[in-house]
């Protein structure tokens, strides 16, 4: 006859048995998070990323339904439909060209990132600036590549989404890659947010100086500009560790100047032939039109070409606080008030938008269609 203490052992002993089975399965993870190695198939990082971006839905939630769904994505994708969590209408396909820049700097450095987002009220959120700032601190860091003479160097996307960034808001924190960080705001948002550019500028022995223009929030706004003044070598000083107030007065308006007058060249000989010979081309046609003998002609079109070289060279253009002078004939001022020499190493304007086809909405015919 069985006794009542053996009754008990049998069952007791298929639950330990039972703990023993799952307990040798369970990874203990470095980071001291548990997961189930058996479970998930050594494709599931990819499965994770592939669920997200066909559905938009925070990553917590895919791999959850992809795990209850044992990693069958299809089952996954329908779950997550069934929760609202899958877009129905895919957020990558609609445009981005509003948004924000962030710059992140430092006495000698600085990076500057486009984030975009569809609509101004995206924007304005404080978790999308929140998202903007972080990425750009992480772009200080990112590998980029050199511009061309008198030209920021450009970022490496592809490293800098996935470099680490380290969010703390209330409605998402923790540290991620870039590019996950940016693909849980648009869910969270609902809205298509892409990071679109970088930007990375650096002296080994002058310093970078920033406007930033319809700034509401420190590192944020719509338009920025940037610029390294480059002093004369000295070896006695050119690793001093701060900048003179003079010239952090001189810098951040240079640095506005750009914003305003818009050049697309350091100076008149770092024009490029392309874009000379295509305003020449256009030149010549309008003095053409005007019916001019041919060494008039040939005069006008010099002359415009002149004006034009003057407009769109930082250097040859009329500073905007004294358009009196050039910026180079501000710069000479300047350096002999600081006792030595100052040169522009490199510059950038940057613009929220520039350069995106925004999309022309008919509102008369979409009101139209939603009520067929």
């Amino acid at each position: 006859m069985t006794g009542p203490s053996s009754r008990l052992a049998q069952p007791v002993a298929r639950a330990f048995q039972y703990i023993g089975n799952r307990i040798s399965h369970l990874e203990i993870l470095p980071t001291g998070v548990r997961a189930f190695g058996s479970s998930a198939p050594e494709s599931s990082v990819a499965l994770i990323r592939q669920l997200r971006e066909r559905t938009g839905a925070p990553m917590k939630d895919v791999k959850s339904v992809l795990v209850q769904c044992d990693w069958d994505s299809e089952a996954a994708y329908t779950e997550l439909r069934k929760k609202g969590l899958a877009a129905a209408g895919k957020k990558a396909s609609r445009v981005a060209a509003d948004g924000l820049l962030g710059v992140a700097q430092e006495s000698r450095a600085a990076a500057v990132v486009e984030i975009n987002s569809e609509t101004d009220f995206v924007a304005r959120n404080d978790l999308f600036q929140h998202l903007v700032s972080q990425v750009a601190k992480a772009a200080l860091l990112a590998e980029s590549s050199p511009g061309s003479a008198g030209e920021a160097a450009v970022i490496n996307m592809e490293a800098l989404e996935s470099a680490s960034v380290e969010l703390s808001h209330p409605k998402l924190s923790g540290r991620s890659t870039v590019s996950d960080a940016v693909a849980e705001v648009a869910s969270i948002m609902g809205e298509n947010v892409k990071l679109r550019r970088g930007f990375h500028m650096s002296s080994s022995s002058g310093f970078v100086y920033s406007y930033l223009h319809s700034s509401t929030h420190s590192g944020l706004a719509r338009v920025v500009g940037l610029l390294s003044l480059e002093p004369q070598e000295s070896p006695s000083d050119s690793q001093s560790g701060s900048d003179p107030a003079e010239l952090s007065t001189l810098g951040e308006s240079l640095a506005m100047h750009i914003v305003a007058q818009r050049p697309l060249f350091l100076s008149k000989d770092l024009v490029a032939e392309e874009a000379l010979q295509h305003e020449r081309n256009i030149l010549t046609s309008q003095a053409l039109a005007s019916g001019k003998p041919a060494n008039v002609v040939e005069k006008m079109v010099s002359g415009r070409l002149s004006k034009y070289v003057q407009e769109v060279a930082l250097l040859q253009q009329k500073y905007v606080l004294d358009e009196s002078k050039t910026v180079q004939a501000v710069l000479n001022d300047a350096s002999k008030q600081l006792q030595r020499q100052y040169s522009i190493g490199r510059f950038l304007r940057m613009e929220v938008g520039e350069g995106i086809q925004r999309e022309e909405k008919n509102f008369a015919a979409e009101v139209a269609a939603q009520a067929a």
